[in-house]
């Protein structure tokens, strides 16, 4: 009778697992392309309330001006690298808005980048979202 030994037995499965997993993640690789996106147009569209609304935002190597429902707003960018920034408001209303809010650029593709993004003073509250380039 022929004995296996059950431990080479299973770190031989490991090897060959682990093996394919490297080989299908090594083949996916995310675009990210992120400095193409530091200044230019942009528009963000999300859904509030059952209706689809946009925002329309320029930016450049300091500023980003955005403009919702007629209204416009400033803020300061701070890039932390060279895929993910803060935008602290320049006149804040409220407390809340007082807070930087960080955006990290997750992927990008033609002229669209997907994001994340949460008030720096609650990082476990992360939302997604895209962004597609209107000009330059």
């Amino acid at each position: 009778m022929k004995t296996i030994n059950l431990s080479k037995l299973i770190n031989y499965k490991m090897k060959r697992v682990l093996f394919l997993l490297l080989l299908l993640t090594s083949c996916y690789s995310v675009e990210r392309n992120c400095v193409d996106f530091k200044t230019g147009v942009f528009e963000f569209s999300t859904s509030i309330n059952d209706s689809i609304v946009t925002s329309t935002f320029t930016r450049t190597d300091k500023y980003e001006i955005e403009t919702f429902n007629g209204v416009k707003d400033s803020s300061i960018i701070k890039w932390v690298n060279e895929c993910e920034f803060l935008l602290t408001k320049i006149r804040p209303k409220t407390n809340q808005e007082k807070r930087p809010i960080r955006i990290k650029i997750l992927r990008t593709y033609g002229d669209q980048y997907d994001f994340e993004f949460s008030a720096v003073n609650n990082p476990d509250k992360i939302s997604r979202g895209t962004v597609k380039r209107v000009s330059d």
